[in-house]
């Protein structure tokens, strides 16, 4: 499972943060970002992907669903 944050849709409410606080900070733009984005995904999109731990992955389903934005967004892959 992979998740990322829409910076264009984000709205810096922090509710993810609380939800899943290893995976997800507010960055300096006020936004939330993924803490330790996959440097190849990074490279390759420009875009901050997270790999989600399986121990981690409910608590990242939940952040998803309770973004008011819906700006996390979790792949399968």
């Amino acid at each position: 499972m992979k998740a990322r944050v829409k910076k264009d849709t984000c709205i810096g409410c922090g509710a993810c943060t609380v939800i899943a606080d290893q995976i997800f900070q507010i960055g300096e733009d006020g936004l939330a970002e993924v803490i330790e984005p996959d440097k190849t995904e990074l490279e390759k999109s420009g875009e901050k992907i997270q790999e989600i731990p399986e121990k981690d992955q409910e608590n990242v389903i939940d952040a998803s669903e309770s973004c008011p934005t819906g700006a996390i967004e979790v792949s399968k892959e």
